[in-house]
């Protein structure tokens, strides 16, 4: 299989700073960088996560690039495409059905609480938390449940993180679905339920081959979310791209104190597939938002509030500096930019030491972002030498200049080690990149840390959620909020994807749906034309 095929290519992971509602275009960026490196007649692939139908229908709308810079078919890619996350949503609810199943004939496993939950690939708030079993005792014994959506459920991560079908079937195994009343963890082997969750996913954990509007071939495949789960593509999408093709380019969902951090240390960390590049995506528009600038208002050139954003988009060159990678800024072009804005944004990042190359693809396609890939090859060129001299002098014995766990990349690093406890894991990272002075656990969060470390879990790395509107938990902190608590107010443990889940401040693992939803816009006409998706 082409996924256990040698590496051939580099990969090229794309973030971004903080979004906020004025728009930033990281999809759109990574298929027009993508179709660049076609243009300078370089062997090059995608590999993008694949859209929920939770915020196509939701706020967002379509989530498959915009413009000249676009993967299709994008109406199948936003609405079901091949069924993968509803293979995922039969997966987990079989699982779920198993446990009351087993629970009302006998419950022979000494089931005293559940944690798995149901999903649905919708913004459904009133799901959260419901009462199941209810109507008598044919329908099962009654107590609370709730549901996430799909794109959150493990078995996505799950599917994200597996090398193949038999390494997915084994994840499957070992989901912890509850404890007894001793305080031991039970495992969906013990249901015997992972053969058959397997059996509905053998075809979605195939990756799916599209094509961008200037023929660049893209494996879209996996959806987790970045604020709620880990924010990347699949393991196998990456390394059938990787085996195919010179250049693969990815991107981590959201933010890079979100998807960049969990890029790093789950999805890299777990699969070994470090990056060779880093393209941090921002938008005047963005950081004038992050500057204190209404968005009815962001037409309008404002050089003093497009300095202060910059704070944000500071912050973000900062932490992925934290783990070795210098990157190199994409500034995302809207019509309403001024001349000025864009000089002002490519000086604020000369004096960080970065370069700042202004994208284009949404109007120009792949032409527009050619001076964007002309700098991130450079960037791979210039980290393949520093990586060559970074593995020579450790081979040649001269110490480390960090104390942090060195990755195959040379010069990148880990946050923090597998042996770090997980209250530390999650202090480091909520210190280091989100900025915050002190992190507060509730009671319940210190006990399930300690239980989960008990029952051999200690060794996970851990995937915050959070809102994405915010470096900070809290989604009205803009710009680089410093020295505030950070809260964790519940942990969950993933222990099939293999990492342990933190929830912090407002964030719900089923969304709600806005005031006035995208789902108004949207209709299909008689010969079957989709409109108002994107």
């Amino acid at each position: 299989p082409l996924s256990t095929a040698p590496r051939r290519g580099a990969l090229i992971l794309v973030t971004a700073l903080t979004p906020t509602p004025a728009g930033e275009g990281k999809s759109t960026v990574s298929i027009g960088l993508a179709d660049a490196l076609q243009c300078l007649k370089k062997r090059v692939a995608l590999s993008l996560r694949e859209p929920s139908l939770g915020p196509c229908f939701g706020i967002k709308g379509g989530a498959a690039g915009g413009g000249r810079s676009q993967i299709v078919p994008m109406d199948e890619i936003n609405l079901n495409f091949t069924g993968d996350i509803h293979a995922i949503t039969a997966a987990n609810n079989l699982l779920a059905a198993m446990i009351d199943n087993h629970i009302k004939f006998g419950n022979e496993l000494g089931i005293a609480k559940v944690f798995f939950k149901r999903c649905l690939d919708l913004n459904d708030r009133t799901l959260r938390e419901v009462r199941i079993g209810l109507g008598g005792k044919a329908n099962g014994i009654p107590r609370t449940d709730g549901f996430n959506i799909s794109v959150a459920s493990e078995i996505m991560a799950i599917l994200c993180l597996a090398e193949d079908l038999a390494d997915l079937k084994s994840r499957l195994n070992q989901i912890v679905i509850g404890e007894t009343s001793d305080g031991a963890p039970i495992y969906a082997r013990d249901l015997h339920a992972a053969g058959a969750m397997a059996a509905i996913l053998k075809d979605a954990v195939l990756p799916n081959l599209v094509q961008t509007l200037e023929h660049t071939p893209a494996f879209v495949h996996g959806g987790p979310f970045a604020n709620i789960a880990h924010g990347t593509s699949s393991v196998i999408a990456a390394r059938t791209a990787l085996a195919l093709a010179d250049y693969v380019v990815t991107e981590a969902g959201f933010g890079a104190d979100l998807g960049a951090e969990k890029f790093f240390d789950i999805f890299a960390r777990k699969s070994g597939l470090y990056p060779d590049a880093v393209v941090l995506v921002a938008t005047v528009r963005a950081l004038k938002m992050h500057g204190g600038v209404a968005k009815a208002d962001l037409n309008a050139e404002n050089l003093p509030a497009l300095e202060a954003g910059f704070a944000n988009l500071s912050a973000h060159i900062a932490n992925l500096r934290r783990f070795g990678a210098e990157p190199v800024v994409a500034v995302n072009r809207f019509v309403s930019d001024t001349p000025a804005e864009l000089k002002l944004v490519q000086k604020l990042c000369r004096a960080e030491g970065v370069e700042a190359v202004v994208s284009e693809g949404w109007g120009k396609g792949g032409k527009g972002c050619v001076n964007l890939a002309k700098s991130v090859l450079n960037r791979i060129e210039l980290n393949r030498n520093m990586n060559s001299a970074a593995l020579s002098a450790s081979s040649a014995g001269s110490p480390s200049n960090s104390s942090l766990p060195a990755t195959p990349g040379g010069s990148l690093r880990l946050l923090y080690p597998d042996a770090l406890p997980l209250t530390d894991k999650i202090r480091t990272v909520a210190r280091g990149i989100y900025g915050a002075g002190r992190v507060k656990f509730t009671a319940a969060a210190r006990r399930d840390l300690a239980k989960f470390t008990r029952w051999g879990y200690g060794r996970l790395p851990v995937c915050i959620a959070k809102t994405q509107n915010s470096i900070s938990h809290d989604k009205t902190l803009l710009g680089a909020p410093r020295g505030y608590t950070f809260p964790i107010t519940e942990v969950r443990l993933s222990a099939g994807a293999g990492f342990v889940v933190a929830l912090s401040g407002e964030i719900n693992t089923m969304p709600g749906l806005p005031r006035h939803p995208a789902a108004e816009n949207i209709d299909v006409d008689e010969n079957g034309i989709i409109s108002g998706l994107f």
